[in-house]
């Protein structure tokens, strides 16, 4: 009979240490998944609001990585999910390459890609981040921004990356 409940108890004590690192184990994966960038609709000045995501260090670096991949998506990927256009502004394939010297130097920290991407409410500054993950080190942030569209394509025309 004590072999009996020694046994129940190994097995209770293992079972609930496993359940309990499987648990510990998923709150660390959401940190690494690849989100997407949403549409959350269009602006009647051509901008589009989106929400996007950014890997950091800090919450700020993941901020500013956020700003950098929505300007990013609307140039060269188009915004696939919800009501944005998903056309991008630049068509040409390989276009980050082929101009790599400028766009290194248009979305370097502090760049041209700020005039171009601001938050939605800038008096929520704070309050405006809802969703958040980590995973080690890492911290993800989802940030609700606004891209100037239109703003952008003018930019790209004027500097001879898009043909006038």
């Amino acid at each position: 009979m004590r072999k009996l409940i020694l046994l129940l108890t190994l097995f209770v004590v293992a079972s609930s240490a496993a359940l309990a690192q499987r648990q510990r184990a998923q709150k660390k994966v959401a940190g690494y998944y690849a989100y997407k960038t949403e549409c959350m609709g269009i602006e009647m000045d051509g901008s589009q609001t989106l929400k996007c995501w950014g890997t950091g260090k800090n919450r700020f670096d993941a901020v500013e990585q956020a700003r950098k991949n929505a300007v990013r998506d609307v140039l060269f990927n188009g915004v696939r999910s919800g009501d944005c256009n998903p056309k991008p502004v630049i068509f040409e394939v390989n276009a980050q390459e082929k101009y790599e010297d400028y766009f290194n130097n248009f979305f370097k920290d502090g760049g041209e890609y700020k005039n171009f991407v601001n938050n939605k409410d800038e008096s929520l500054w704070p309050k405006i981040f809802k969703d958040k993950k980590k995973a080690g080190t890492e911290v993800e942030e989802g940030v609700i921004v606004r891209v100037l569209r239109s703003e952008l394509k003018k930019k790209m025309m004027e500097d001879k990356i898009l043909p006038q």
